[in-house]
């Protein structure tokens, strides 16, 4: 039977282009699946900001009236008029290992971003940097994280064989968390807190890290924005992922580094217990019990902490504020438990992210890519 594509355009299509990526990995051992009501909020044009720059389409593919396929495509703007370019991008892409249903969907996107005046498809990329990025395409025999999505290495054959080509990759790590202070971050710490004047910023209560709330994602807007495909984040943006994120962050594993004479947030990084196999279990629902799963794994012990999100001010790179980071974390991550840290992607050109894994025990374990084509 030939291969049926319908634009998923009301809530009830949407909730089945969100609840295919769950059934299409059912009992697959290494996917995280996302949480639907958070997937949902993401589509969803009048609850994210990013439809303030963005617009989207999203497609499903049918086979005798079942579910085979699924994509989107995003133009994001914004990201356009910053990179100087007309692309569009493909997004939450998922399909069977059947060729006739990968072309159909991306005929279909590409036909879509033409008509819009595009002239290039990249991705896999969201609305956001905060958004999944990149297809999978070695890796397969480890467990994904929150921040990132699992893929069959199908995948990458067939959109290879639909023209695309490498963009850019990411690169995780799994970094073994040292018993003690390494003797070389103690030192430049040190240092690095008197000759700058900064300091160490902890939270004791949820309240105390409000103020700091919009600083650390300005200081995100800044420390990103020359990486690829960046898109500076709206303060409605900021406000929604405040608003998303703050209250589910456990609080002694975030570290500021701020500036004293001034409070500025120069450096964060915000960590969190792995969640992969609380939401493993959750299968995409908080209630009645995924919730239960959540909670026991962001307040409870385990051996893998994820490094959500790292970053300083352009100004401070290369002056050994990363080494204040895990001055602070190293201890703590050692009393609650953890043997070794995750790594967000990081791409693979961004020498000043991996070069601080050097004094560290680090394994490469997963690469992501960016894919691009060029339409006509």
């Amino acid at each position: 039977m030939s291969v049926v594509i319908k634009e998923a355009a009301d809530k009830a299509a949407l909730q089945k282009f969100v609840a295919f990526n769950i059934k299409l990995y059912e009992g697959n051992p290494y996917h995280v699946p996302g949480l639907v009501s958070d997937e949902m909020m993401t589509l969803d044009r009048v609850k994210n900001p990013a439809f303030e720059f963005c617009e989207a389409i999203y497609f499903l593919a049918y086979r005798e009236n079942k579910i085979v396929g699924r994509i989107a495509g995003i133009i994001n703007h914004r990201a356009n008029e910053t990179w100087k370019q007309q692309y569009a991008r493909f997004s939450f892409v998922d399909f069977i290992d059947d060729e006739e249903v990968s072309k159909a969907l991306f005929e279909a996107v590409e036909k879509w971003a033409v008509e819009k005046g595009m002239n290039g498809m990249q991705g896999p990329l969201g609305f956001t940097d905060l958004d999944h990025e990149g297809l999978l395409v070695w890796g397969f025999d480890q467990v994904g994280t929150m921040a990132t999505n699992y893929s069959f290495p199908y995948y990458q054959e067939h959109v290879a064989k639909l023209g695309y080509e490498k963009e850019q990759d990411w690169q995780e790590f799994h970094i073994q968390i040292p018993k003690v202070i390494p003797e070389k971050h103690k030192r430049i710490s040190e240092l690095v807190l008197r000759k700058y004047g900064l300091k160490i910023q902890k939270f004791k209560s949820t309240k105390d890290i409000w103020p700091y709330a919009k600083k650390i994602f300005e200081l995100w807007n800044e420390a990103y924005k020359p990486l690829y495909g960046y898109s500076e984040l709206s303060p409605k943006q900021i406000d929604y992922y405040i608003k998303m994120y703050i209250p589910m962050l456990r609080l002694e594993m975030i570290t500021l580094v701020v500036r004293e004479a001034d409070d500025a947030v120069v450096g964060l990084a915000i960590t969190l217990p792995s969640l992969s196999k609380a939401l493993q279990k959750a299968k995409g629902r908080l209630f009645p019990i995924g919730w239960i799963y959540l909670l026991k794994a962001l307040y409870g012990k385990g051996e893998v902490v994820d490094l959500y999100i790292m970053g300083v001010l352009p100004e401070y790179q290369n002056k050994g504020v990363n080494a204040l980071l895990f001055y602070d974390l190293i201890p703590i991550f050692n009393k609650i438990g953890f043997v070794y840290a995750e790594t967000n992607p990081e791409l693979e050109i961004n020498r000043k992210m991996q070069s601080q894994w050097e004094d560290f025990e680090s394994t490469h374990v997963k690469t992501r890519r960016a894919f691009i084509k060029h339409l006509k």
